[in-house]
């Protein structure tokens, strides 16, 4: 079905690439302060289904339109900054959901949909998702065995190295959101927050 020579090798490829600060990995970080380590599953879940799309994609040549028509992907690099943006300033100012609690104020919870949803815009999304799969995603594949099999033992890896960065990253953030327990400190946090969501969003377009 694989060819085990070749596992050796991606398992710690795609873990490094996994495991790097990026989009998703700085996202989940993001969540996993403001909603905490439950909330930020459902955002994982929907990372993750954009990363198999994107995986997929990639490897059947989908990328390549991509490439030829960059205007479409350029339009919904744009429309997920915007809204990075939105939360940033949201965070900044601590209003809205998506921000750190002050101590004694409920968590105020964005709707699963939501989470879902912004984790799977920020992976398809994300330029540097669709350079490493072109990249590093086909030379993985044996031509002498059946395609299928092996992309989705693949994928299945893939996703699996990927959900267990994601959980680090957003653990870490859950244990930072509890640090700044006092109002100045929540303040800070917050504002970290905003500039990270703001940097992410700069970086989606640019990138």
């Amino acid at each position: 079905m694989v060819n085990l020579a070749l596992m050796g090798a991606f398992i710690p490829t795609f873990f490094l690439v996994s495991v790097s600060p990026g989009l998703c990995m700085t996202m989940a970080m993001t969540v996993g302060m403001s909603q905490g380590m439950r909330r930020a599953l459902w955002m994982m879940a929907g990372e993750l289904l954009g990363v198999g799309l994107v995986a997929t994609a990639a490897v059947c040549g989908v990328a390549a339109l991509m490439l030829q028509f960059p205007a479409w992907f350029f339009y919904i690099k744009c429309a997920g900054a915007l809204y990075l943006l939105y939360m940033a300033a949201q965070m900044w100012w601590s209003k809205g959901s998506f921000r750190l609690p002050q101590p004694g104020e409920a968590r105020v919870l964005l709707p699963r949909k939501e989470l879902f949803s912004q984790g799977f815009i920020t992976a398809v999304s994300n330029p540097k998702g669709w350079a490493f799969h072109m990249a590093l995603l086909p030379p993985f594949i044996d031509p002498s065995l059946a395609f299928w099999p092996q992309l989705l033992v693949l994928l299945f890896i893939l996703l699996a190295l990927e959900f267990s960065c994601l959980l680090m990253y957003a653990g870490s953030g859950r244990m930072m959101a509890r640090f700044f327990q006092n109002p100045a400190k929540a303040q800070w946090l917050n504002r970290i927050c905003a500039v990270l969501m703001a940097g992410l969003a700069v970086w989606m377009v640019l990138d």
